[in-house]
C-alpha cells in the first residue's frame, strides 16, 4: 500500500493542462482550472468550456466534497472515520463511501490472492518507524463490516486505504462534475479520470513518468482512468519500498513501476498497487478478472 507522505507523482498532464493558474483561472469561455490538495498530495482539475465566473461556484463544491471525503479516508486526521476505526477498533454507522471502498477492496483482495490487503497498516507503520516486525495482526478476512458497524476481529489491527482512496476520490469528483452537467473534464486527485475531450477538441493526453520525472510513456484517455504505482515512490525507514506485500511482509521491488488504465480510477489505483507485488503471470491473471482494465506500463 502507498502513503501520501512525500508522495511522488508518476502521472503528468499535457502542456495545455499544466499551464493552469495557481488556483483557479479561465478565459471567458474556458477552460477553467482548479488546483488544491487531497490526502496531502497536489490535485488539479481542468474543465473545458466553462468560464471563470461559472467555474467559481463549481470549484467551491469540489472543495466541500474533498473536505467531506478527507473526513472519511484520511489516516492523519484524528477525527476521520478511518483514524477512529484504527484507534478504537470499531466504528458505528460508517459512511456509504467507506463501505463502498471496502467492498471494492474485498474484490481486489480475493482476486489478487491477498496481494492487495488494506489491513497491512500495522506492518507499514512498523517499517516506517524503522522496525522489522512481521508478526503483526493483519488479514482482510479479519475485517467485519456492514451498514451498522465496521470492526476488527483481532486486536492490534489497522487499516490503510492509501493504495486505493485517491483513485476513489478521483471518481467521486468526476461524478460530481457529471452531475453538474459537465462532460469534458480532466480530474487529477492523485490518479487521473479523463472525461470527454480536452479544450483543443482532442482526447486527453497524459504521461507516465519515473520518480525522477523522466517520461516513460505517453497515453491518450477518453472516458477512462489511469493510475500508477512505483516501488521506489517512497522509501521507508529501513530503505525499502513503501508498497508492502501483506503476505510476506517484504517491500516491492524498488525498480517496479506499474501503470493501469480502467473504467474507474479506484480500480486502476488498486490494481496498480497489487501488480507491484505480482509476477507477470500473476498480473495477467489478475487483470483478466477485471474486464476493461489494461496494463499500460510495467518495468
Amino acid at each position: 500500500m502507498s502513503t501520501h507522505q512525500n508522495r511522488r507523482r508518476f502521472l503528468c498532464l499535457s502542456a495545455s493542462v499544466l499551464a493552469a493558474g495557481p488556483v483557479l483561472g479561465a478565459t471567458a469561455h474556458g477552460p477553467a482550472h482548479w488546483r488544491g490538495r487531497v490526502l496531502g498530495a497536489a490535485a488539479s482539475m481542468t474543465i473545458s468550456g466553462l468560464g471563470q465566473r461559472d467555474a467559481a461556484p463549481v470549484c467551491h463544491r469540489i472543495e466541500a466534497e474533498l473536505a467531506r471525503l478527507e473526513a472519511i479516508f484520511s489516516l492523519y486526521r484524528p477525527d476521520s472515520e478511518l483514524a477512529r476505526l484504527n484507534a478504537e477498533g470499531h466504528i458505528a454507522h460508517p459512511s456509504p463511501e467507506l463501505l463502498d471502498l471496502l467492498s471494492l477492496s474485498a474484490s481486489l483482495y480475493q482476486a489478487s490472492g491477498g496481494a492487495f490487503d488494506p489491513t497491512v497498516q500495522p506492518l507499514w507503520r512498523a517499517r516506517a518507524l524503522g522496525r522489522s516486525e512481521t508478526a503483526l495482526a493483519r488479514g482482510f478476512q479479519h475485517l467485519r463490516y456492514d451498514a451498522t458497524k465496521i470492526s476488527f476481529a483481532q486486536p492490534g489491527m489497522g487499516l490503510t486505504l492509501n493504495g486505493i482512496a485517491q483513485g476513489y476520490i478521483t471518481d467521486r469528483i468526476a461524478a460530481l462534475m457529471r452531475s453538474e452537467g459537465l462532460k469534458d473534464i480532466l480530474v487529477d486527485m492523485g490518479e487521473i479520470s479523463a472525461l470527454g475531450r480536452s479544450p483543443d477538441g482532442n482526447v486527453w493526453r497524459a504521461g507516465i513518468s519515473a520518480p525522477d520525472g523522466e517520461i516513460l510513456q505517453r497515453v491518450t484517455l477518453q472516458d477512462r482512468a489511469l493510475a500508477t504505482s512505483a516501488g521506489n515512490g517512497t522509501r521507508l525507514g529501513d530503505g525499502g519500498s513503501h508498497i508492502l506485500d501483506p503476505r510476506s511482509g517484504k517491500g516491492a521491488d524498488l525498480a517496479r513501476l506499474i501503470s493501469v488504465s480502467a473504467p474507474s480510477a479506484a480500480l486502476a489505483d488498486g490494481l496498480s498497487t497489487a501488480l507491484c507485488l505480482l509476477s507477470e503471470t500473476e498480473a495477467a491473471d489478475l487483470l483478466q478478472q477485471f474486464p476493461g482494465a489494461h496494463l499500460e506500463y510495467r518495468s
